[in-house]
């Protein structure tokens, strides 16, 4: 089952956009994904096995590396759309 996750991050920090990039930066070094990021969002698709393993682990990072943060997800059963849909 193909799946697409549109996630946003607020990093709760004065300089929020090396965090953001650092987390969009690690999406993009998954061959696994297709990723597309806009100015308020980076949408995820793939596999949804696939996209939920990566997430778990980003999203942990992020937490692990900047302490407190808000990630916003939006979830789509895609039936075969790609991140560009």
């Amino acid at each position: 089952m193909q799946t697409l996750i549109d996630v946003s991050l607020y990093p709760l920090a004065d300089e929020f956009i090396p965090a953001i990039d650092d987390f969009i930066a690690r999406l993009n070094a998954r061959p696994e994904l297709t990723v597309h990021t806009n100015p308020v969002s980076t949408r995820i698709g793939g596999d949804f096995e696939a996209v939920w393993d990566a997430l778990k682990a980003e999203i942990r990072g992020t937490f692990e590396r900047e302490g407190k943060a808000v990630f916003v997800l939006k979830v789509l059963n895609a039936g075969g759309a790609d991140a560009g849909a």
